[in-house]
């Protein structure tokens, strides 16, 4: 199924296309200006790390100042200057002179109109890397996430995952590797972990892990767009056009996913009258084509359980059976402890909460520490009528979401619950 068109931007009274927020902004030039930055000077690391600083003095500047007319060739040309900076002090100083003074004077490359974005997020995925190492890493390079919130996605220690995507940049560094799409061989590889990236991109964004609000648009978003990219390059890959029709399906339902004063609202309450019916037919479309094909893989198992959820007109018509048997296949395939808590929500679903407890204890000691696991055993707690253990449950868990607006929604249920 071909893609839609992404929808218009906002219209001022004229007509005219209104100028996209600053964040919104630098997020989307962020990676194409990397790619310009690497394909100039040929060093990872500090590309990315002058990228980043430039992306700092546009985020203080423009607001004051104005956004300039070339947003892209302000961003490359102070990468460019931090660059010389940086090669100016080198050891090698001297010899270098005379060429980081060329390249704090280059005219900027985005004029071209040239977008180095999927070369980019092959390059983060080196087989040198880890696979942990170079999803970590193009999420952060292309995709913008904080090092604090891949550390949440990854469920380990801040100063771990900045440990971690420090080598990984030092080790592209020294590999040497010519800015340019892998070979065929490699790309099969390295296309997988580029998928694992944008999903946890897609999720940051869709269900943020910290901060005031539920989600940032901005960053599902973006992810949206880099899959768009990825499935442009390759449309004829099935777990491509699985992710990029999870990542619609999903987001199809986010207005409906966040209540008047910005309060979590939960699948079973949702106004279905507000979901995305274009990204619901475009996403099934996908989804289906890609099943067709041959292999399944988990972002189609994924995506068509979303299509089921999609299709159900209220969520009392949800085809239960069909999705537990899509979570069946997808643990198998997978070993996720996060697809057994799902599983155990289906299983609840078809074969009564009782069930759906005995699930979810085979992951309790590997998610003792999630929120996530206790806010399901709370729900199933309910639903079994033990309210004093959903309570705790329902507390224990807003106590570890650092969400404001997943922990009022948890502190609000273990309320209701109370007073009953």
């Amino acid at each position: 199924m071909s893609s839609l068109p992404n929808p218009p931007g906002p219209q001022s009274p004229a007509g005219a296309a209104q100028p996209l927020p600053i964040e919104t902004l630098l997020r989307d030039l962020a990676p194409r200006v990397l790619g310009v930055v690497i394909r100039r000077y040929g060093d990872f690391a500090d590309a990315e790390d002058a990228v980043q600083e430039a992306l700092v003095a546009a985020s203080s500047t423009w607001p004051a100042n104005g956004t300039p007319d070339n947003p892209a060739g302000w961003l490359v040309r102070v990468a460019s200057r931090r660059m010389a900076e940086k090669h100016r002090s080198d050891e090698a100083r001297r010899r270098r002179e005379d060429l980081a003074a060329s390249w704090s004077l280059a005219a900027p490359d985005p004029a071209s109109g040239r977008d180095d974005t999927l070369i980019l997020m092959f390059m983060c995925c080196h087989p040198l890397l880890s696979a942990a190492s170079a999803v970590a890493l193009t999420a952060r390079a292309v995709g913008g996430l904080t090092t604090r919130e891949i550390a949440s996605a990854f469920l380990v220690p801040e100063a771990t995952m900045a440990q971690r995507i420090s080598r990984a940049k030092a080790t592209i560094k020294a590999s040497a590797e010519p800015f340019t799409l892998p070979s065929a061989a490699t790309q099969t590889s390295r296309l997988r972990l580029v998928l694992h990236a944008l999903y946890l991109m897609f999720n940051e964004g869709y269900a943020t892990s910290s901060g005031p609000d539920l989600a940032r648009g901005d960053l599902s978003g973006e992810a949206i767009r880099l899959a768009r990219i990825v499935h442009e390059e390759l449309p004829d890959d099935a777990e491509v056009s699985g992710l990029l029709a999870l990542m619609l399906l999903t987001e199809a339902r986010r207005s409906a996913r966040v209540g008047a004063v910005g309060e979590l609202v939960p699948l079973a309450e949702q106004d279905r009258s507000r979901w995305d019916r274009a990204l619901i037919a475009e996403g099934v479309g996908l989804v289906t084509m890609a099943m067709r094909r041959g292999r399944l893989g988990e972002y189609q198992l994924q995506a068509a359980i979303a299509a089921v959820h999609d299709q159900a007109p209220r969520h009392a018509d949800t085809a239960w059976p069909e999705i537990l048997s899509l979570y069946v296949a997808l643990e198998r395939m997978t070993d996720n402890p996060m697809v057994t808590l799902n599983r155990a929500v289906a299983t609840a679903m078809v074969q009564g909460p009782a069930a759906g407890l005995d699930v979810l204890a085979i992951v309790a000691d590997r998610l003792a520490d999630h929120h996530r696991f206790h806010s399901v055993r709370a729900h199933l707690l309910e639903l079994a009528g033990a309210l004093p253990a959903a309570i705790r449950e329902f507390t224990v868990a807003a106590a570890s979401t650092t969400n404001l607006r997943e922990r009022d929604y948890l502190t609000m249920k273990a309320a209701a619950l109370a007073a009953q």
